[in-house]
């Protein structure tokens, strides 16, 4: 398989080949690219949109962000909620169907099981902290600090550390006795899963083995083509469960054992992977986009060697605080740092950088136009362009000859 094969592949996987709704985007149309993605990561960040907004905006276009909130964190009996929340790639936003198979057991021994020793010492910590959750839920873990940690007490035993009660919460969520009931802001409130998810659901029980070969096939529809790294990474399953899963799907046919050109791991491609002639179109891709959120796969696929400079100091980044890589046409032609300012009530973008051997002026008009369609989706008023980067001036002249 050629490289171009596979960069293809991967983008008509993750929904970059889908039409483009021709009115206002409906569930259906969540759904549909939620086929593709499997999940949305959450992230705190928010300089400028939350993480699991954005790989929606990039493949369906403008939507009411309304779609994923009531998907989410809405429950009614005419529309129950589609996603509910739980460690997959990361904290992430799963289809109600798949959270057996996160509980069952495939994937790697997650972080939060570092509490289990306070767990096992603070006898009686966790019987408070559902209690709380069952009459108060849903509740934030500050609150429930508050019930536990001072004011009036509203179940027997000792008083409790505030930063036990936090992690006992993450402990919870972490083995699903905990999910996020809503969210208030960014604030995840935590609810009593028997009060969340259907019966059906909760009961469903999956061996290890049997949920790893579910996930890793659900891996490879969303990747199209990948390693074994690369299949195992998405939801972090462990590397000795997904060679053994990966083994049984060549097996069955589900996968297909390929070489892709300059990989130098063994590649496999879903049965199901279609490949188009051509990709059209444009789309700006936060850095947790499921398209990009490997960077050693980025930089296999599309040569972009793309790093998040978060935590970088100031001085040190190399392209800015909050970065998109820039989708055209199939290939990362540029990225752009960007910051929703909105006392301003503008979309700043501090720094543009084109990629090399691109058609520059191409690249800036296209930019340009994706970026007042961003603005208008977040209700800013206007672009503003700043002064770094290589693309910096061009962008910013484009910017200036398309008024809002």
């Amino acid at each position: 398989m050629s490289l171009s094969v596979a960069r293809r592949t991967a983008l008509a996987a993750q929904g970059f080949t889908d039409p483009r709704p021709a009115g206002e985007p409906t569930r259906r149309h969540l759904n549909r690219a939620l086929g593709r993605t499997k999940l949305l990561q959450l992230d705190s960040v928010n300089v400028a949109m939350r993480a699991h907004y954005a790989p929606l905006l990039a493949r369906l276009g403008p939507y009411d962000p309304a779609l994923v909130d009531d998907a989410a964190w809405t429950d009614t009996a005419r529309r129950p909620r589609l996603l509910v929340e739980c460690w997959a790639h990361e904290a992430s936003l799963i289809p109600v169907e798949d959270w057996p198979l996160l509980m069952s057991g495939a994937k790697r021994r997650g972080w939060w099981r570092g509490y289990e020793r306070l767990v096992d010492e603070s006898t009686g910590l966790v019987e408070d902290v559902l209690a709380v959750v069952k009459e108060l839920g849903p509740v934030g873990a500050g609150t429930i600090e508050r019930e536990l940690t001072g004011g009036e007490r509203r179940t027997p035993g000792s008083w409790w550390e505030r930063s036990d009660v936090k992690k006992v919460c993450e402990w919870l969520f972490g083995i699903g006795e905990l999910t996020t009931g809503t969210r208030r802001g960014f604030e995840r409130c935590y609810d009593l899963t028997e009060r969340v998810l259907p019966a059906a659901v909760r009961a469903r029980r999956v061996e290890p083995a049997e949920a790893a070969r579910a996930l890793v096939a659900r891996s490879a529809e969303a990747l199209g083509v990948g390693t074994e790294t690369d299949l195992r990474d998405y939801y972090r399953l462990g590397p000795e469960i997904t060679r053994a899963a990966i083994g049984e799907l060549v097996d069955d046919g589900t996968l297909e054992p390929v070489r892709v050109q300059g990989w130098r791991p063994q590649a496999y491609r879903h049965v199901a992977a279609t490949t188009p002639r051509t990709v059209t179109g444009r789309a700006l891709l936060c850095p947790f986009d499921p398209l990009i959120w490997e960077r050693a796969r980025t930089e296999r696929l599309f040569g972009f060697r793309y790093r998040i400079e978060i935590y970088v100091p100031a001085a040190r980044r190399e392209y800015g605080y909050y970065v998109f890589p820039f989708l055209l046409d199939g290939r990362l032609v540029g990225r752009v740092d960007l910051k929703a300012d909105r006392t301003a009530s503008v979309l700043r973008v501090p720094g543009a950088f084109a990629e090399a051997d691109v058609d520059r002026g191409h690249v800036a008009a296209e930019l340009a136009a994706q970026l007042r369609e961003t603005a208008d989706w977040l209700e800013l008023d206007d672009v503003v362009v700043g002064e770094a980067g290589d693309l910096a001036t061009e962008l910013a002249g484009e910017v200036s000859a398309r008024p809002r």
